[in-house]
């Protein structure tokens, strides 16, 4: 079993910066791919950005290129998305998730895509607003 527990979420305004954290509990995270995704009320999870095993293999969808960058440190068994630029529509619930890098980063960004993650963690709310 693979816990994972986001962090940094909270209040910024318009035009700041976020970095998010997801701490995994187990040392073996360097197995898996990673992904951070996103949930508003009433509406369906997204992908935002995915990392597989390289921090070369990456997937932004495309209202965050250019603004989120995603990154991974083994070592630490932790997963960040650094969130520049951030807008009021940036604002969600925003989930990592664990699994194993089996198909293409931008098929584990994308959930309809069939690709199934293992494990999830329980979300961090990141609210823009002035």
């Amino acid at each position: 079993q693979l816990y994972l527990v986001e962090s940094g979420g909270g209040l910024v305004q318009p035009g700041g910066s976020l970095r998010l954290s997801c701490q995994a509990s187990a040392l073996s995270l360097g197995y898996y791919g990673l992904g951070w995704f996103r949930q508003a009320p009433g509406k369906e999870r997204e992908g935002v950005s995915c990392i597989k095993i390289s921090d070369k293999d990456t997937y932004y969808e495309d209202s965050v290129k250019g603004r989120f960058t995603i990154s991974r440190d083994n070592a630490k068994s932790t997963v960040y998305l650094q969130m520049n630029n951030l807008k009021p529509e940036d604002t969600d619930v925003y989930y990592c998730a664990a699994g194993l890098p089996l198909t293409t980063v931008q098929d584990m960004c994308d959930l309809k895509s069939g690709y199934k993650y293992d494990f999830w963690g329980q979300g961090t709310q990141v609210t823009v607003a002035s």
